[in-house]
């Protein structure tokens, strides 16, 4: 093994496992949140609310104190954006993604421990459409919001200067979207999100929403941003 593979696999392999920990914390939390909001006697409006708030928070405080290490991406989608804007080696791609779902996979599991009855009628806190809201329009509203969200990361990782500041950035952005989208689609925004209260809860429902939008918007964050900030010029 060459000197710079040893420098490099030690690098990665600490980069991946602050992937899993912020993946974990945020879909540990995050559907936490839901669970327990649906138990309290809040308004509709301020149990959304209160879920916005706790995701964003998450976010931000994740941002802050991993940021510096892998850039807390926490997210395949927000990974999917910074990879197509040619922010993100090659080498880095696959471990990303794969240290992601192994925090969101964690992260059920310890839903379910803790919400033995399932969390019900939440589903450990899965991502679900409104009654009104068809699967089309579930995955256009996912597209919309993990582009917004996936471009205020790459704005953040890309002008602002402190991990402290990009947190702020990127949870608040995530606050406003949950505020906006959730009641109509729980406004994931992150595959791994969905992914591990709905794989433990054995809730399924038009799932595929959360997977195809998500993936979908954060493609056309990753080719806008490397428009903008290379316009004329495509790699």
């Amino acid at each position: 093994m060459s000197a710079s593979q040893q420098l490099t696999l030690p690098s990665i392999r600490r980069e991946c496992l602050s992937e899993t920990v912020g993946t974990y914390l945020l879909v540990f939390f995050g559907p936490a949140s839901v669970v327990l909001a649906s138990t309290t006697l809040l308004t509709p409006f301020q149990a959304q609310e209160a879920i916005a708030g706790v995701f964003g928070l998450t976010v931000a405080l994740v941002i802050t104190f991993l940021g510096g290490i892998s850039g807390a991406q926490i997210n395949p989608a927000v990974t999917v954006a910074i990879a197509g804007a040619g922010r993100l080696g090659k080498d880095r791609f696959i471990p990303y993604v794969l240290s992601q779902i192994a925090g969101a996979l964690l992260a059920g599991l310890s839903l379910a421990v803790v919400f033995q009855n399932g969390g019900a009628p939440t589903s450990l806190g899965s991502t679900k459409l409104a009654p009104s809201v068809s699967p089309l329009e579930g995955v256009l509203l996912e597209v919309a919001g993990t582009l917004v969200l996936a471009l205020s990361a790459l704005t953040a990782g890309s002008f602002l200067r402190t991990n402290f500041s990009q947190g702020i950035l990127v949870g608040s952005t995530l606050f406003v979207l949950i505020t906006l989208i959730g009641p109509l689609t729980g406004a994931s925004f992150n595959p791994a999100r969905s992914l591990g209260p709905t794989l433990f809860s054995g809730y399924f429902d038009n799932q595929f929403v959360y997977y195809i939008g998500p993936i979908l918007g954060g493609i056309a964050a990753g080719l806008i941003f490397r428009m903008i900030r290379r316009p004329g010029k495509m790699e």
